[in-house]
């Protein structure tokens, strides 16, 4: 009988899914050069080793994220180490700072093309877990905690704010501004571009060494 998903079995199943992956031929993605289409067959893959073990809530597009269940809310990306970043919807200029609102599960591979078998093999060279209080935008969050410990007030705020352009009117900012100085934001990992959807990129996440809480490595390949 199958087990209820939990956030430590999601972990290790990904651990055990990367370590499967990085072995077998894959005829389906050869030749495959488009990222987005790499990541739906990986994201759709990986969704029925769950299935096949695992009791939970599916995702859809009407709930966002692809592990909408309230003890996991968790959001898969996948992307190549050669540009590792993706896109998500934008709810709102908040989640630069305070954090996306939901976990990430990302994987990034590194393919390799055979063409005497005519497969690819897609290499997992990074798999993490972020806690959604670490989906922030890096240098934001670094920024604006340096500057409460340094005494700004509420126009201060405001005014990096505005410098960076984040995507919110007047008042929103203000409020903005009000809730960071009652609760200082914790420090993000992602780097958030702003767009339409927000471009989140991972290279920090792939590259980093140190043991931060809230962000587990299930696969290293790069500092290893």
């Amino acid at each position: 009988m199958n087990k209820d998903l939990t956030i430590e079995l999601l972990k290790k199943a990904a651990k055990e899914f990367c370590e499967t992956e990085s072995i077998y031929n894959n005829k389906e993605l050869y030749g495959v050069t488009d990222g987005k289409a790499v990541g739906t067959y990986i994201e759709h893959k990986f969704q029925e080793y769950l299935n096949s073990q695992f009791i939970y809530n599916k995702g859809s597009s009407e709930k966002g994220i692809d592990l909408p269940d309230v003890n996991i809310q968790t959001d898969i990306k996948v992307t190549s180490i050669k540009q590792p970043q993706s896109s998500c919807p934008f709810k709102n200029a908040r989640q630069k700072i305070f954090g996306l609102g939901y976990n990430l599960l990302v994987f990034v591979y590194d393919n390799t093309d055979d063409s005497k078998t005519e497969t690819t093999i897609l290499d997992f060279v990074s798999c993490s877990f972020l806690e959604r209080e670490r989906t922030a935008d890096y240098t934001t969050t670094f920024r604006l905690r340096e500057m409460i410990k340094d005494g700004a007030n509420k126009e201060d705020i405001i005014a990096y704010l505005n410098d960076k352009n984040i995507p919110a009117d007047e008042i929103t900012i203000g409020l903005i501004a009000d809730n960071i100085l009652a609760e200082k934001p914790k420090q993000g990992y992602l780097t958030i571009s702003n767009a339409l959807q927000w471009r989140l990129q991972y290279s920090r996440v792939v590259s980093l060494e140190d043991e931060i809480d809230g962000i587990t490595k299930m696969v290293d390949k790069i500092t290893k």
